[in-house]
């Protein structure tokens, strides 16, 4: 793996692993094998958890914090992103690295934040989030 997705592979796996961010407990849903993959979510539950996921999610994306958007990054072959937003305030990232991914994102409403980080090959994530305010991230590595 290229010197990027190895530290994009590093810091969402901080996240997704039950690490102290700011003085608090980030603690991921359980690490599920789905097929051929290792999955985490990351799901915070309290303001500050949030804040630290969209914190991350910001600086992945170049963004300063202050406003949303999209951030899609790829490495590989016949990988697939896309990401759909409608409302104000939030912020979305689809990382692949490797071949055979399929990922999306879709945001209605205001001040969502979602990463979907995916390494490895032939992993597929949809995520949608409605309402406002919603937060979180998954990681998965294929094989």
């Amino acid at each position: 793996m290229k010197t990027v997705a190895m530290k994009t592979l590093a810091l969402a796996l901080t996240f997704a692993a039950a690490t102290t961010v700011g003085g608090f407990a980030l603690a991921p849903s359980p690490a599920q094998a789905s097929g051929n993959a290792l999955v985490f979510e990351v799901n915070p539950t309290t303001r500050a958890e949030a804040r630290a996921v969209r914190r991350g999610l910001a600086q992945l994306s170049g963004q300063n914090g202050t406003g949303g958007g999209a951030h899609v990054r790829q490495n590989g072959s016949n990988n697939g992103a896309a990401i759909s937003q409608n409302g104000r305030g939030s912020t979305a990232v689809v990382q692949q690295y490797g071949n055979g991914h399929t990922g999306t994102v879709t945001q209605r409403g205001n001040n969502h934040a979602y990463g979907v980080f995916q390494f490895g090959e032939n992993t597929t994530h949809h995520e949608t989030q409605q309402g406002q305010g919603q937060t979180g991230m998954t990681v998965i590595i294929g094989w």
